[in-house]
């Protein structure tokens, strides 16, 4: 099995896409490739985020989404990791743990200090991810949102 993870470019959205419908699906959204594929291309075509795409014997197998903005407490910049995913006949090989690292290393190599990410309360398999790359649960603040 080789393992291969690239930054997605524009060239990659269609394959990203496809793995962003997926990772739609996996929280109850209705399947959407047109919009799931015309969302990434934006965030890819604009810059407003940053997609590591993860290959397994040249097969797209996952990705994680990042999106950079501002911790004004700590007076820097913070990564928030808002998507990871991997499709579900690659799990248990270490590609979630590899796309974290990934994604760790990137922060490191802009000098960001905290990477921030949710994830579903019965999402145990990320949580146990998460937690065994030292990423601590926060409780200290709860998460509020407002539907517009």
């Amino acid at each position: 099995m080789k393992i291969k993870i690239i930054k997605a470019k524009k060239d990659n959205y269609k394959e990203v896409g496809l793995l962003f419908d997926l990772y739609r699906q996996f929280y109850k959204y209705k399947t959407d490739i047109k919009k799931s594929t015309k969302y990434i291309k934006e965030r890819i075509s604009n810059k407003e985020s940053t997609i590591f795409l993860c290959y397994c014997d040249q097969e797209p197998a996952g990705f994680v989404q990042l999106y950079e903005t501002f911790d004004s407490l700590n007076i820097n910049k913070k990564l928030i990791l808002y998507d990871l995913y991997v499709k579900k006949n690659f799990r248990k090989r270490g590609i979630g743990e590899k796309l974290m690292n990934k994604a760790r290393d990137f922060a490191v190599n802009k000098k960001i200090k905290i990477i921030e990410l949710s994830t579903a309360i019965n999402n145990k398999k990320a949580q146990s991810l998460y937690e065994s790359l030292k990423y601590k649960k926060d409780k200290e603040f709860f998460n509020y949102y407002l539907e517009l």
